[in-house]
């Protein structure tokens, strides 16, 4: 089930808030609504996996008991903590990873050993380093160990923030789990968060995507049309990554959470750093206090920092998916974060914003064609049309235009698409938020907002009705 689906907005969400709010709290115990979320996000997972929901159970039993036994045994607790992490990640490396390695193994070896060929239970990633980050937690006396199953459970699987983030950490809902306050603001907060979610998705994103695929069937290999993927393609996966965080804090507003926000307007970075603060914040952090951190972060010698950052990077890159093309991907952001810090610091703290600025966008521009690539070839055939060769190793398709700068069938779908992709552009910046808490406007923008949404919610379900299955992307991850 996904949150842009007529069964998740007009059923089950209504159903499920129904459920919630006449569900007790004696004494202000949040214990009964707490198993009225597991229970409804159990149904919201098996939904689509009800093979793998047992997975994700015996997940949840492993990392509570370990928990409870590291709290009682603290001489041990460092073996434990190890032992918990292990058997979590066994999990992750098995259906994510094990046919990428028996690949490999069978092309440099000759072998022939049979691949698994699993389906990827949905959401692993995320909650796998949920409980991971718990057991850890505990281990550095950075929480206290959560007794009650159900409660624990309910913080693993709650379903806004189970399949695709933002990875939430324990010690971000501990005290909302045992007690929260449900306000009337708070819960109008959430649905307005939820809303402009769903219209970052369905009416931006999954436009932009239509574009995305389109460059991609057409063979066209003109300048133009490379630039219009590529543009494309960086709105598209913005707004459908940032449209699902939005929808799951605004969800966790409305049931009486705060989840860690996990974008701050990444295209307006001024330095791959500074683009890294700004972009899938949740996993940054975790990489940061989980790994980085541990291996000794930069007060360690040049060389070792170095390849600190490399791995680390490498590690990002591999967690979004079993491919050559991800552990590339983070190897450039790694190779870019030590030649900024190295050699292009200074003269990115001299240059013109808009010089560093146009410098970011050109190197992401890169970085997603490597990261959309379907292999090597394939990422080196778009940059090659990015710098007007044509495709460079081969034409792409009936459409082919050898290099040109512009072709016909490039000019119909930028005048098709040029209202989106512009539209994708500013509002991927803060400039429709800074000119609405701008004193003239803000009346006016208030008087406008719950009929603005309410276009928003109506205009999104007619799409959702009308269109076909369109995921959010970091599903697969």
């Amino acid at each position: 089930m996904i949150f842009s689906k007529i069964e998740f907005l007009y059923y089950f969400l209504p159903i499920t808030l129904i459920l919630y709010y006449l569900a007790p709290m004696p004494g202000g115990s949040t214990r009964v609504r707490n198993l009225t979320l597991l229970l409804a996000s159990l149904v919201f997972y098996a939904w689509g996996e009800p093979v793998y929901v047992f997975l994700m159970a015996a997940q949840c039993l492993s990392a509570w008991l370990f928990g409870l036994w590291i709290d009682k045994d603290r001489v041990k607790s460092k073996s434990l903590m190890l032992l918990s992490v292990a058997l979590t990640l066994s999990g992750l490396l098995f259906f994510k990873y094990a046919d990428f390695f028996i690949t490999n193994s069978n092309i440099l070896t000759g072998a022939n050993i049979p691949l698994f060929d699993l389906p990827l239970p949905i959401g692993i990633s995320f909650y796998t380093f949920q409980t991971m980050s718990y057991t850890i937690d505990l281990y550095r006396g950075n929480v206290e160990v959560q007794r009650n199953f159900f409660d624990f459970s309910t913080y693993v699987v709650f379903f806004p923030q189970l399949i695709a983030g933002p990875i939430v950490r324990y010690s971000d809902v501990a005290k909302e789990l045992g007690s929260r306050v449900h306000s009337l603001p708070q819960f109008s907060l959430g649905a307005r968060r939820f809303i402009l979610g769903l219209g970052k998705k369905v009416l931006l994103a999954n436009l932009l995507g239509e574009l995305v695929d389109i460059y991609k069937k057409s063979g066209d290999s003109s300048m133009l049309f490379a630039w219009m993927y590529l543009l494309a393609y960086s709105l598209h996966i913005y707004f459908d990554f940032s449209g699902y965080s939005d929808m799951a804090i605004g969800l966790g507003h409305i049931f009486g959470f705060r989840f860690p926000e996990n974008f701050n307007y990444p295209y307006i970075a001024d330095s791959i750093t500074d683009f890294w603060r700004r972009w899938h914040i949740t996993l940054s952090s975790w990489f940061r206090d989980y790994v980085y951190i541990p291996l000794g972060g930069n007060r360690v010698p040049p060389l070792r920092f170095s390849v600190n950052i490399l791995v680390i990077w490498m590690l990002t890159g591999f967690w979004h998916g079993a491919d050559w093309n991800f552990m590339l991907w983070g190897l450039y952001f790694g190779v870019l974060m030590l030649v900024e810090k190295h050699l292009l610091g200074p003269i990115l703290e001299k240059a013109p914003m808009i010089a560093r600025r146009l410098y970011v966008f050109f190197v992401l521009f890169i970085s997603w064609t490597i990261f959309d690539g379907q292999g090597l070839a394939d990422t080196l055939r778009a940059l090659s049309c990015m710098f007007g060769f044509g495709g460079g190793f081969g034409s792409f398709g009936s459409f082919a235009s050898s290099g040109s700068f512009a072709s016909a069938y490039a000019l119909y779908y930028l005048r098709s698409y040029g209202i989106p992709l512009l539209v994708g552009v500013i509002g991927s910046t803060p400039v429709p938020k800074q000119i609405a808490q701008r004193p003239t406007a803000q009346k006016v923008f208030q008087a406008a907002e719950p009929f603005a949404l309410g276009l928003i919610l109506l205009a999104s379900t007619a799409f959702v009705v009308d269109g076909s299955f369109n995921p959010f992307i970091y599903f697969r991850f």
